[in-house]
């Protein structure tokens, strides 16, 4: 058994070397599922990506936390199995599964045999059409999520981002944390999590994908087998958000040496015509390579930390700008400082030359690195798809990054970046920072 485990842990990593220009199939099964497939037949190995659309977002008014523990309990029994039976038989299969949800997803992944893919595939297919939620399984799980509730509460970094969340959302979903709260999820139900897994596991918000030992007319066959038996619709999805205008410090007092703050704004959607431009502009300011402004004036520059960056969130409902970073109490007013001068400075004046070609190299250079493996290429094809990116974005991406020009650059910066709107949230006992 462990010779067969070690054997999958291996075929995940190293079934297809790391490359973006990646040969993408688009099939449509019998029943009318859509699914894009990457075949790889040099080893007996498959990785299935499934995403359900809406997430924690379809929690009912007063109930959440419901999909986020609803999807803890799928791989806790289902059909005539319990919990033990159903791990022992997924380990019998040497097959991997994980559940996973976000604030506009159920992730569904898979790993498995070409040996086992008949029997791994039927195992998949109860958890995600039979699950038991059985009492006792709900028990344990709801304390899992408890414990991980209580330790939230003394997170200074946990306080910031859903501080900074309400403040910029509301009542909207994305205003509270998934996991919801110690006192909505230790009133729910039974009821109220097979409600959940009604509302968010449906035909009409399902993609997939799929890499490795496996041909079209075999995914066909596995794909309707699984989803037989799935509801065509689920619940309606929430409606948009805007960010709330206004900016502003928010200091939630904490005992610590060290504040953590959220900082950001309203920023750009997926399926904007600028967004590579931003794209670009985010690296720059704040992204993950190393030469970005902000680790330069904030980190090597000062010390005042040891990491600061920011990302574009480009969300189903609604989207953000936002950075994060932790400082000592004494040092942190200056940091903010330093933060709101540089998203002047970039609104203003945009970026160098020599910015947006270092920029551009890092992104397209990275890129192919995230093509490392069959699990990882899966993920990458169902989030293009739940983007409504074309098929052929692996092989075009980079293009589009090499396309932004300076007068790009410099028009998207005065269109994005805002400093007056930067809405700030710092938890600690910062010197020098109020609330306004």
């Amino acid at each position: 058994m462990m010779r067969l485990l070690s054997t999958l842990a291996v075929l995940v990593i190293a079934a297809i070397p790391a490359r973006a220009d990646i040969s993408i199939q688009d099939i449509t099964t019998p029943a009318g599922i859509n699914a894009w497939l990457v075949e790889e037949h040099s080893l007996p190995f498959t990785a299935l990506e499934i995403r359900f659309r809406g997430g924690t977002s379809l929690d009912r008014p007063d109930k959440r936390g419901a999909i986020n523990l609803m999807v803890g309990l799928l791989e806790e029994g289902s059909a005539d199995m319990d919990a033990r039976a159903f791990a022992e038989a997924g380990e019998s299969l040497a097959a991997s599964f994980r559940f996973d949800s976000y604030s506009d997803a159920i992730s569904v992944s898979a790993q498995f045999l070409t040996e086992n893919r008949d029997e791994a595939t039927a195992l998949l297919h109860d958890a995600l059409t039979e699950p038991s939620f059985a009492e006792g399984a709900i028990e344990r799980v709801r304390d899992q999520v408890m414990s991980h509730l209580s330790s939230r509460i003394t997170d200074p970094s946990a306080i910031a981002s859903e501080t900074w969340d309400a403040m910029a959302f509301g009542g909207h979903p994305y205003g509270t944390y998934d996991a919801g709260t110690k006192d909505s999820v230790g009133a729910l139900s039974r009821e109220d999590l097979v409600n959940a897994f009604h509302d968010a596991i449906a035909l009409d918000r399902i993609y997939v994908a799929a890499v490795g030992d496996i041909t079209a007319d075999e995914l066909s066959v596995l794909i309707d087998n699984l989803f037989d038996g799935l509801p065509q619709k689920g619940a309606d999805f929430p409606d948009r958000i805007e960010f709330a205008k206004g900016g502003g410090t928010k200091v939630v007092p904490f005992e610590t040496p060290q504040s953590v703050a959220v900082f950001g704004h309203a920023g750009i959607a997926r399926d904007d015509p600028d967004f590579f431009a931003a794209f670009v502009l985010n690296e720059v300011l704040g992204g993950r390579g190393s030469n970005s402004r902000l680790m330069d004036e904030v980190r090597e520059k000062r010390g005042l930390t040891y990491g600061i960056g920011t990302f574009l969130a480009p969300s189903d409902l609604s989207e953000t700008i936002v950075g994060k970073f932790a400082s000592q109490n004494a040092s942190m007013g200056q940091a903010l400082e330093i933060i709101r001068a540089q998203w002047a400075k970039i609104a203003e004046d945009a970026i160098t030359e020599d910015e947006l070609a270092t920029a551009q190299t890092y992104l397209t250079g990275s890129y192919p690195l995230r093509f490392d493996g069959n699990a990882n290429i899966a993920n990458i094809m169902v989030s293009m798809q739940m983007e409504g990116l074309p098929i052929d974005y692996s092989a075009t991406r980079n293009d589009k990054v090499m396309a932004v020009t300076l007068d790009d650059a410099k028009r998207v910066a005065q269109r994005l970046f805002d400093p007056d709107a930067l809405q700030i949230v710092v938890v600690g006992e910062p010197d020098g920072v109020v609330s306004n």
